[in-house]
Parts: C-alpha cells; structure tokens; sequence
C-alpha cells in the first residue's frame, strides 16, 4: 500500500507544473459560462460531469446562441475525437486491470494527464503499479478544474480582459509536448501537425486538430517504418 501510495504522490508531483496553465484556463471558463446564460450549478456540472475544457468552452458558446441539442452533441464529439488517439496509446499500459479501474481512469483521461502518464509508462512501460501513477495525475487536474472553474464564476465580470489569460493554455501544450521530441521521426510527426494545424485553422468544427493529427502520426509511422 506504501508503494501504491508514493506512485500516487508521484503522479500529482509530476502533474504540478502543468497545472499552472490549467488554473486560469477554468477561471476564463467559469466566467464565459456563467456570461453565457448558464446557471452556477450548470457551469460547475459542466467541469464536473464533461469534464473537457475546450468542449466546454465551445459548449457555453453554444448555449448563448441557442443551438440545437442534438448539433451540440455533434461538435462536441468531433472535438473530442483525439480522445481516441489518447486511449489507444494508452491502452495496452491499462489492458489488464479491472473494469472499474478503467471506467475512473477513462474519465480522468485528459489532455494533460495523459501528457505525464504517458511519458512515465514510456520509461517504465507496464508497472504492476502505474494505474495509480495515471490516477494521481488525473485526479490532481481534475480537482484544479474544479476549484478554477468554482472562482472563475464566482469572480465573473470581476476577470479584466487585459490580463489576458487564455496564454497559458499554449503554453501548458508546449510544456507537456516538449519532453516527447525525441528521435527523428517524432520531431517529423510534430513538426507536420503543427504545420498542418496553422493551415487547416479555418475549418469548422476543430477539424483542423483532428487532420493535423492524421498528418503527424501518418509521417511519424512512415519514417519509423523506414528507420
């Protein structure tokens, strides 16, 4: 129980420095939420049950221009979908724990977490151990994204746009990708998603992500097979 308690602590320490631009990140959303006509309970449910901030922001948008149920769920998928590269990367480090662990660990799989759990599984592959690793790094952000969303609609109007917060969310990315770049083909797949991201902006929808990642991982595998 020590053992799992220290892979625990180590998940949240690993976690820490990221969670410097998830802070204001939620304080923007807890205020965009609440200015977009959604109750305080609605926007705190929002971080508690969707639990996926770039949803959520778009979500709030959403909600002020009275858009469809059914349209809304649509886009949030489409956002959503790299949550699919996220979890068949991780995957074959959780195949064998139980179905509850899986379930807690599928919810607190985010952008983020998944950052620092997959570079820790990538040097230590499959510990009898890592699932609680994976679990302190989620649980850390999540708790953040909690308590940031709670003071962002608490503060509200009270934010000044000049303090222009939503650079931390660049640069929380840039962080977590950093540590990655190792290897040519790597360094190949990030630099034509990047580039493939600034060209294909203007999509609708966030297509521009998901074509981007496409990019980066058919030129990543295309030169590690020829490696």
């Amino acid at each position: 129980m020590n053992s799992a308690k220290q892979m625990f602590w180590a998940g949240i320490r690993a976690e820490i420095p990221l969670l410097i631009g998830v802070l204001p990140f939620g304080l923007i959303y807890g205020a965009l939420a609440t200015g977009a006509g959604l109750s305080a309970g609605e926007a705190q449910a929002m971080s508690t049950i969707l639990f996926a901030g770039s949803a959520q922001f778009i979500t709030a948008e959403m909600v002020a221009h009275a858009t469809p149920a059914m349209v809304m769920v649509l886009i949030i998928a489409v956002v959503n979908l790299r949550h699919l590269l996220y979890s068949a990367s991780i995957a074959p480090y959780v195949q064998n724990l139980p179905t509850r662990w899986k379930a807690l660990l599928a919810y607190l799989l985010t952008d983020e977490a998944y950052a620092t759990t997959i570079l820790y599984y990538k040097q230590n592959g499959a510990t009898p151990l890592g699932h609680w690793f994976f679990f302190g790094s989620g649980l850390a952000l999540w708790s953040t994204w909690q308590v940031s969303t709670a003071l962002g609609i608490f503060l509200g109007a009270a934010i000044p746009e000049s303090w222009s917060l939503d650079f931390a969310l660049p640069v929380t990315f840039i962080a977590m990708l950093t540590p990655m770049l190792k290897g040519k083909p790597v360094i190949a797949a990030a630099l034509s998603a990047g580039i493939t991201a600034l060209v294909a902006y203007a999509l609708p929808f966030k297509l521009g992500l998901i074509l981007a990642a496409v990019v980066g991982i058919g030129v990543g595998s295309l030169l590690e097979e020829r490696a």
